[in-house]
Order: structure tokens, then sequence, then C-alpha cells
């Protein structure tokens, strides 16, 4: 494997994968074919969010040259930087029920000395928030500190929200929402392993989001290592599996933390409103809200 692809633009937002082989193969990057170092063939899984439409235009999605783009900023020096959460890339048109969805990290360094890290592009039917309370699912999970400046939203906005019907899932119509979510560890992992952190990943995300996995959804999971550490024994394996699901229920609530309201032609998502820093909560209007013709990324 030599990148993976998170893209929005459903089915056609596969077309973003020819560009990121393209700037492999330009790189000399991907499985040989021979002597000749410039015969090689990248190996780039990839999976998409539905979001056509959402920003006005079912026909604005990514194509081969979004995809080269995406490749050379993550190969680039920029590449080595935090990676970028909210409303951007692949989380472009993400929704998580009735509010705004987008990209979340999260990340923890293990007690070997390892790290384990999660990328979540929330795109799903079901809510992350507790409609009793109006608190994210998944922040009791946070590290020490990480959450504690939440607070619950005020009682009269919380009902209003309830009543305005923005807690709730979105479960109607056809197939039109998918999470993907990614994770690494620099630990070495065999393949049965990965497969193993992958679907410890599946149950982060059922922490986060509720319900989840749905008949309207096309969730996916990848893990991987770099193989750059040693390979653990077994009380080491466990630790990073359970690390590896909570960081994907983390990823969920920086996710939710980090999108902002939009408005397109196509509708209104409000974001969830986080204090502090203060913040409009879901019926105030948004001042700063991202209007934007593109549904994808």
């Amino acid at each position: 494997m030599n990148a993976v692809l998170l893209s929005g633009g459903s089915a056609y937002g596969l077309a973003a994968a020819d560009g990121v082989m393209r700037g492999l193969e330009s790189d000399r990057v991907g499985y040989p074919m021979g002597p000749d170092p410039e015969r090689v063939v990248p190996i780039v899984p990839a999976a998409v969010v539905f979001d056509l439409g959402r920003g006005g235009d079912f026909g604005a999605r990514p194509d081969a040259g979004t995809g080269l783009a995406a490749y050379r900023a993550a190969a680039g020096p920029s590449g080595a930087g935090p990676v970028a959460q909210g409303v951007l890339g692949a989380g472009t048109g993400a929704v998580c029920g009735a509010l705004k969805g987008g990209i979340g990290t999260a990340s923890a360094v293990l007690s070997g000395g390892g790290t384990v890290a999660a990328l979540v592009v929330l795109n799903a039917a079901g809510s992350a928030v507790h409609a009793a309370s109006g608190e994210l699912y998944g922040a009791r999970f946070g590290l020490a500190g990480e959450f504690d400046r939440l607070r619950p939203p005020d009682p009269a906005e919380l009902a209003a929200a309830r009543d305005a019907g923005l807690l709730r899932s979105v479960l109607d119509g056809p197939l039109r929402a998918t999470t993907l979510a990614l994770l690494g560890t620099d630990v070495t992992l065999t393949k049965a392993q990965c497969t193993l952190l992958a679907g410890m990943g599946a149950d982060g995300l059922a922490r986060g989001v509720r319900p989840v996995h749905t008949m309207v959804d096309g969730d996916t999971t990848f893990a991987l290592s770099t193989v750059s550490r040693p390979a653990p024994e077994l009380p080491g394996l466990h630790e990073l599996l359970a690390a590896g699901a909570d960081c994907v229920t983390r990823a969920i609530v920086h996710a939710m933390l980090a999108a902002e309201s939009v408005t397109t032609p196509a509708g209104t998502w409000p974001a969830y409103p986080r204090r502090p820093p203060h913040r409009p909560g879901w019926l105030t209007p948004y001042p700063t809200s991202r209007e934007s013709g593109i549904s994808s990324g």
C-alpha cells in the first residue's frame, strides 16, 4: 500500500485515485514491475462519502486533478504538519444527522512508546449528540483534559434544537451517508492484526454515533502500519487495539467541534455549538457561515 484516498463525490469521487496514482508514479513509488525503476504500479485503496448536491451543484465533485493536488500537498513540506480538521477536503459536504460533519483526528502514545492515530470523515445518518443532554456521545472517552472545557448547551436552546429536529438521525431517503475512518500506527502489525485494528475502529465509531452502520450508511475503516517500531507482545497489542478504538471515538468529537455552519443552495447545516470559545448556538444566525457551491472535496 502506497497511499490511502478518502474523498467526497460518491462513486464519482473515485476518479481522484487516478491523480494520486499519477503522482506516485511520477515519484517512482509503487509495486515494481521488473528491473526498470520507472515501471511501477502504485497501490492506492480508496473510499468515498456520499455528499452529492449538498453544495447545490450535483456535478461538483473531485477528479484526477483534485487527487493529484492532494497527493502533492501530502507529499510536500506541509504534509508533515498537523492534519487540518473541519469542513475541508473529504469533509466539505459531510453531515452528521441534521448537523454539520467534517474531518476530525485524534492520537495516543502507547506505554511502549508507539503511537496510534485516527482520521475520521464524519458523514453519518445517525447523530453524535445525546438528545436529552445535548452532549457529544464520544466526549466521555477523551484524554485527561481534552474535552474538559465543553459545557452542556443552555436548556432552552437545547429544547428548541430538539423541536427543530436538529438532534435527529436522518434515516429517510436513498443511500446518502458514509463515515470513513483511517487508523495508523508505527508499531509493526501483521495483515491479520491490521484487520483487528480496523474492526476496533468500527467499534469506536459505534460509541460516537447513534444509530450507526445503518442501511443508509456505507461505513468503511482502514488500518495500516508503517512498521517503523517493533511488533508488540500480546499485552501491547491489546493496548494498541483499545487505544485505536478510542482514537476513532475522539476523532468524531473533534470533527463535530471543528465543523462550521454551512449554507448552500441545497440547505443549511448548523454546526455543534462549542463553548468556550463562544460560538453561536444551533438556532442563532451564523454571521461567519461558510457559503459554498462545492459539494465535495
